[in-house]
């Protein structure tokens, strides 16, 4: 017998071995490890949420936690917004810090904070929770820029609400003649 054919039938001997010990390992080794995967989202969503309950309240910083507290209102002025689709949203500003606003959405009061823009336009921002007041003078929107789509469109205040004043054209000047004289 030559060489080749020993390597080729010690293989082919291997092979089969291989494929009768190898379903009832495969399949033990294949049940633990989808024991373990299943086991793996539970124990990564117990470790945060415990995370999160321990976490120590000087862990976040001072602007996080100033958007997560819900804002003081008393002493500002409000301001109620009807928007498209039924939704409301009303804002409060303080005279004394025009660099926030509290806008109260679905019932929950969030701070945001007044972000620089160039068009001229009122822009606020609470990032942590993706939430963004854009106001120009004929209307405000509301924006998720964590799913980023829009909460609320056409959001208007009781002035913006009121139609727009038809302004009349003076009467129209007859031209007179020009006689030579």
């Amino acid at each position: 017998m030559s060489i080749s054919k020993l390597a080729i039938a010690c293989s082919v001997a291997l092979g089969a071995m291989t494929l009768t010990l190898a379903p009832a390992s495969f399949a033990a080794t294949a049940e633990a490890n989808a024991k373990a995967v299943k086991a793996k989202p539970k124990a990564k969503a117990s470790k945060a949420k415990t995370a999160a309950k321990e976490a120590h309240p000087l862990a976040m910083s001072v602007a996080d936690k100033e958007e997560a507290d819900e804002p003081n209102t008393s002493g500002s002025a409000s301001t109620d917004f009807n928007c498209e689709l039924g939704n409301k949203i009303t804002i409060y500003t303080n005279a004394t810090d025009d660099k926030h606003i509290a806008l109260r959405w679905k019932k929950r009061l969030h701070r945001l904070s007044r972000v620089g823009t160039t068009t001229g336009a009122n822009r606020f921002e609470n990032r942590l929770y993706g939430l963004v007041w854009i106001g120009i003078p004929a209307k405000g929107m509301l924006l998720d820029s964590k799913q980023g789509r829009q909460l609320a469109n056409e959001c208007k205040d009781a002035e913006q609400a009121k139609p727009a004043a038809v302004v009349e054209a003076p009467p129209s000047l007859g031209v007179l003649p020009v006689t030579g004289g």
